[in-house]
Formats: C-alpha cells, sequence, structure tokens
C-alpha cells in the first residue's frame, strides 16, 4: 500500500510540473568531436509555461554520483518543480570518471555556464541572473568551474552558488589523509599529485569575488562531507561572514531526492536566495 501511494504521489507531480514546464531535451553545449569515441554530453532545460515575466532567473544544477556515475534524466522532477516556481533550470550530463578527470569535468561545466549566459534568453531565461548549484560531486564541481579562475568565469557573473551536501570542498586536505585509489576510479578522477589536489579544491580559491552562497549540509551525512563543508565555511567567513551551514535531518541521497516534491520547503528557500541576490 505505502509504495502504491508513493508511486501515486510521484505521478501526480509529475503530472503538476509537466503542466506548468516545458521540457527541453538532449540540448548541446558542445561541439561534436571527431577525435573521441566518447559520446558529447547534452544537457535538458525546464522552461516556466504561460510566464509574462520576459527575462526569468536560471538555476544550473549539476548531479553528484562519485564523479563517476549519475545522469541528467534522474533529476527532471527536480527540474519541473523549479520551472514551477518561475525558474528556467539547466541540467546538464558530463563526462564521468575514468573517461575523464576532474579537469574535464570542470571544463564541461564551464562550458554549459557559458552556454547558458551566452543562449538562455532563447529560452526566456535571464543571462544575468544565472545560479549554479550541486549535489554531492555536483556541488564541487559548481563551486571549482566558478571559482578557479582556470576555467574562465568571471565569479562576479554568477549570481549565487546553492551547495547541497557538496562533497570535495578540500580534496587536498581528504586525499592527504585518505590518498586515493581504484575505487571509485578515485586515481584517474583526482591522479596522485598533490598539486592537483589542491587545484580541484574550491576553497583555495575564496577571495572578495566569489558569489553568495548557500549551503545545506545533511545531519546524517558522511563524515567526510561534514568535515570539509565546515572547514569550508571557515575559510569562506572573511569575505562572507554571516553563512552558515542549514543543517537538515537527513542522509546524503534524501538531502537531493526532497526536491523532487513540489510541497518541499527547500524550493522556497533556494528561491528566495535567487531573488535576494538578483543583479
Amino acid at each position: 500500500m505505502r509504495h502504491k501511494i508513493a508511486i501515486l504521489v510521484l505521478l501526480n507531480s509529475f503530472l503538476l510540473g509537466s503542466c506548468a514546464s516545458k521540457k527541453i531535451k538532449d540540448a548541446s553545449y558542445l561541439a561534436p568531436s571527431k577525435e573521441s569515441t566518447i559520446a558529447v554530453p547534452k544537457m535538458n532545460v525546464f522552461v516556466p509555461r504561460n510566464s509574462k515575466t520576459k527575462q526569468l532567473p536560471v538555476l544550473i544544477f549539476v548531479h553528484g554520483g562519485y564523479w563517476n556515475s549519475g545522469r541528467k534524466g534522474t533529476y527532471d522532477l527536480l527540474g519541473r518543480n523549479f520551472a514551477r516556481k518561475g525558474v528556467v533550470t539547466v541540467i546538464p550530463d558530463y563526462t564521468l570518471s575514468p573517461n575523464t578527470d576532474y579537469d574535464g569535468m570542470a571544463k564541461q561545466i564551464a562550458a554549459v555556464i557559458q552556454w547558458t549566459k551566452d543562449s538562455i534568453s532563447k529560452y526566456n531565461g535571464n543571462p544575468n541572473e544565472v545560479f549554479i548549484t550541486g549535489h554531492s560531486a555536483g556541488g564541487h564541481l559548481s563551486a571549482l568551474a566558478v571559482m578557479n579562475p582556470k576555467y574562465g568565469i568571471n565569479p562576479k557573473s554568477i549570481s549565487g552558488i546553492i551547495l547541497n551536501d557538496a562533497a570535495g570542498l578540500d580534496m587536498k586536505y581528504y586525499l592527504e589523509g585518505n590518498p586515493p585509489t581504484a575505487m571509485h576510479n578515485y586515481t584517474t578522477t583526482w591522479t596522485k599529485s598533490p598539486a592537483k589536489w589542491q587545484d580541484a579544491s574550491p576553497i583555495y580559491f575564496l577571495d572578495k569575488d566569489t558569489p553568495p552562497f548557500l549551503i545545506y549540509v545533511g545531519d546524517k551525512t558522511y563524515s567526510s562531507i561534514k568535515t570539509t563543508n565546515k572547514r569550508f565555511i571557515d575559510a569562506l567567513h572573511p569575505f562572507q561572514p554571516d553563512v552558515k551551514a542549514i543543517l537538515l535531518n537527513k542522509k546524503h541521497v534524501p538531502m537531493v531526492t526532497q526536491y523532487f516534491w513540489p510541497w518541499s520547503n527547500r524550493l522556497d528557500e533556494v528561491v528566495d536566495f535567487m531573488k535576494l541576490h538578483e543583479k
């Protein structure tokens, strides 16, 4: 009976979201490569239907999965729920380990950001109100693509970053205590170079130009995520002294699946954060 109720709730949520939003499936953000046999990742874009506002705020969501798993299609309900709230939502796939490393992934997320800045107006989105969010590994890639200057994104062009139980915020600190192995393809993802571990860590790129943060952490999440989020927030405080983690009584995966429900308070909190920091 519980399973039937859950299925009915999900179907109802999907129907509500479908009526209120339009999905543009498998839009391209990268040029095809003749040299690679790996499929070029694409993205889904969710656009509010019948909006009278000409330019709507934009949210890019980057999925997690240990940097070696996950796909954009899992998060359609998240995209539709934000679209119901008047937010154009971009959900990309990106090449996963072992087919690339953190650097290749961050370059692709930077390409998503650049595509959004250049092209989102075609979908009624405001290129001057672009926010980015991610869960777990996606939180890491969201922050890194914006904050590490090598990826070419002007941090001032991003209105805010929302971290959802983000992993990898200080990979140098984590990998010094837990050197990478073949498990989860970490040797490929991070290499064995401490210099690259630092290059991969958003914490080392905080400065006065860092976009505003909204940070969620699960009370029941992995200890490594709790530790690195605390380190990150402590390092962020000289630039954004009022930021603190919003702690939720959840494990790691439910931190993102909560966005699948249209009545989640987190949806309104994120939208309120976007309104507060609109440019």
